[in-house]
C-alpha cells in the first residue's frame, strides 16, 4: 500500500509543480474548464499504477505500469496545452486584447484528447 501512496504522491507533486506558476484564478478557472479530460486520465493513471502494484507476476506489473505512463503522459501533453492557451490569455489580458484574450481562454477549455492546441 505504501508503494501505490507514493506513485499517487510522486504524480499529484508533478502535477503540482506544473501548475504552480499559475495564479489562483487562473488555475481555478482551468480546472473547472478542463477538469473531467483529465481526472479521467489521472484516474486511468493511479488505477494502471495500483493495479501493477498488486499484481503478482512481472509481465502484467509491467503493462499496467506502461499503461499509466502512457495516461500520465497523455495528462501532461493536455495540461501544457492548456497552460499554453492560458498564457496567450494572460499575454493578451494584459495587452487589454479583450477578443484574443477570451479566443485563448476558451481554447484551454477546449484541450481534449483530439483538439490539440
Amino acid at each position: 500500500m505504501l508503494q501505490i501512496d507514493a506513485l499517487k504522491y510522486n504524480f499529484l507533486q508533478e502535477i503540482d509543480t506544473k501548475l504552480s506558476g499559475l495564479g489562483a484564478d487562473v488555475l481555478l478557472t482551468f480546472c473547472s474548464f478542463g477538469a473531467s479530460t483529465e481526472e479521467s486520465h489521472i484516474s486511468h493513471t493511479i488505477m494502471h499504477a495500483e493495479a501493477a502494484a498488486k499484481a503478482g507476476g512481472g509481465k502484467a506489473i509491467a503493462e499496467h505500469a506502461e499503461a499509466a505512463k502512457t495516461q500520465t503522459k497523455t495528462a501532461d501533453e493536455h495540461l501544457d496545452a492548456g497552460i499554453k492557451s492560458l498564457d496567450d490569455a494572460i499575454e493578451h489580458g494584459k495587452l487589454r486584447h479583450a477578443d484574443l484574450a477570451k479566443k485563448s481562454a476558451e481554447e484551454a477549455r477546449l484541450v481534449k484528447p483530439d483538439r490539440p492546441v
